[in-house]
């Protein structure tokens, strides 16, 4: 076992204001299974690359650990070459029967190995890559998002499978998969960073207690601060009152008020004595109160404006087929299902299995498209006048600036930057390009765009993906109070769990 030591360390973005680190200093041992929480943007990513060294910083990260990160960079020639060919190149004196024997933890035959990368599904290449990572020996593993994108099955092997490993640090918003495989928590808080034992849902109640205890520390501080302060200033009249009571006395002209004139000055000297005392205990008491709520996680109620359809039934399938042209088979058969207003459904399978294509085909019953590369039989119909609120699960083609986006999405700036504020995106990040914003930013802006649209039908097709679990029990929350009729696609155990009230299985 040996120890990473964090001190002093410091760093800022190029072209950025705010630091992501600054004077942060900590320890964490090589044998931890370390899960690395906070909020989109509070440098979990980074954190990783300063550790691999990708970014020059000030401080010191102090060592004798050789770090491997994941997901592995492929080149574009390699993703067209079995992963055989250049494994040694990404995980350097590895053995090839390593790597078959972590494939097989992952319930992945040997033949992966020798297919072309880029014919392998998400799935597969990502169980690759960890078999491929965990393979060394010695390393301390930097395991960045590894369940983006998986099927369930996918997540649940890649749960089992993490949970027999150490020596990692694991960054995901996964809280499922955070309480199956991490035994101690590295957060990075609003304004400080705490390592503690335990899980996510271990740490999440202490922090639970802790916020709650320090609220209730704030408002005694508080109702003390506005008793001094209220005492503090009727003294202090009463020794400005008396200081006036003093004026027309002239003690050469009326000898006999001279002892009464010294003792009011006594006296108000003794008052003003004490509004001094109570201006320092008022600053004591403000001073005991700073840091108390600066790492709160208080969440912002958000809203949504669903729109109410003069139908029931919004969208109906009656024994509906879906098939890719140049396919030899249907993806999608003999389906039967129907949307209620007040639903909130959840299309659940495997990667591949047809759910952004069922997505792609509601969408195109409400806006016909020029041209179209399937075939269907049986229906799929949808209510007329049906307004749908669509978020794609690709954020690619986010460009430009947050203005030229509410004006190409008909969206009132000032509301759609106080969304994401609620969402709790930092302002400096409303003049930075789009492009340069984490994934978890991206999907937020999209998320904001989604929920300042007021529509009969909101279909969100991953849009967890990268969204931080603060931001996913927010939305959990508001869609709980709100109950807006949803099509959702989305791999989080806990969150289909808990919105979810009907279940399509493909």
């Amino acid at each position: 076992m040996s120890q990473i030591r964090v001190n002093d360390l410091s760093f800022t973005y190029e072209g950025s204001f705010e630091p992501v680190f600054e004077h942060t200093s900590f320890s964490i041992d090589t044998c931890w299974k370390l899960g690395l929480i906070g909020r989109n943007g509070k440098g979990k990513t980074t954190f990783l690359r300063l550790l691999s060294e990708k970014y020059p910083y000030t401080g010191t990260i102090d060592t004798q650990t050789v770090f491997d990160y994941f997901p592995y960079h492929i080149s574009p020639e390699d993703r067209q070459r079995p992963a055989a060919e250049f494994a040694e190149t990404l995980k350097p004196l590895t053995e090839e029967w390593r790597i078959i024997c972590e494939l097989n933890l992952l319930g992945l035959s040997a033949d992966v190995l020798y297919r072309p990368f880029s014919t392998l599904s998400f799935g597969e290449q990502t169980k690759l890559m960890l078999a491929l990572l965990f393979s060394g020996e010695n390393d301390f593993l930097l395991i960045d998002e590894p369940t983006n994108h998986l099927d369930q099955t996918g997540r649940d092997s890649v749960k089992t499978y993490l949970a027999k490993k150490k020596g990692f640090i694991l960054v995901s918003h996964d809280r499922d998969l955070l309480d199956a495989c991490i035994d101690h928590v590295l957060v990075l808080n609003r304004h400080t960073i705490e390592v503690q034992a335990g899980n996510f849902s271990s740490w999440w109640e202490n922090k639970r207690k802790k916020d709650q205890f320090a609220q209730s520390e704030n408002e005694k501080h508080q109702k003390e601060i506005a008793k001094l302060k209220s005492a503090a200033s009727q003294v202090k009249q009463w020794a400005e009152k008396s200081e006036e009571s003093k004026i027309g006395f002239d003690p050469i002209k009326d000898p006999g008020h001279g002892s009464k004139r010294a003792y009011i000055g006594a006296k108000t000297k003794k008052m003003q004595s004490r509004v001094k005392q109570m201006e320092k205990r008022i600053e004591q008491e403000i001073e005991q109160k700073q840091g108390l709520l600066q790492d709160i996680e208080a969440p912002v109620q958000l809203k949504i404006m669903p729109l109410t359809h003069e139908k029931t039934t919004l969208i109906a399938a009656d024994n509906y087929s879906f098939q890719y042209q140049h396919t030899d088979r249907p993806l999608i058969q003999s389906l039967s299902f129907s949307i209620q207003q007040g639903d909130r459904v959840i299309l659940n399978g495997t990667n591949g299995c047809g759910k952004s294509s069922l997505i792609r085909a509601v969408l195109q019953k409400l806006e016909p498209a020029p041209s179209i590369n399937w075939t269907e039989s049986g229906s799929l119909r949808t209510a007329s006048g049906l307004i749908v609120s669509y978020v794609n699960q690709d954020t690619s083609f986010l460009r430009g600036n947050l203005k030229a986006f509410c004006e190409q999405k008909g969206l009132p700036e000032p509301i759609f930057c106080a969304l994401l504020r609620q969402l709790d995106m930092e302002r400096s990040q409303f003049l930075k390009p789009m492009e340069e914003y984490s994934e978890g930013q991206k999907k937020k802006v999209l998320l904001a765009a989604s929920l300042l649209t007021p529509a009969h039908l909101y279909i969100w097709d991953e849009p967890l993906n990268y969204i931080d679990i603060f931001s996913r029990m927010q939305i959990e929350n508001l869609i709980l109070t709100c109950r807006p009729t949803m099509l959702v696609v989305e791999h989080d155990t806990s969150f289909r769990e808990k919105i979810g009230t009907k279940t399509i299985e493909l």
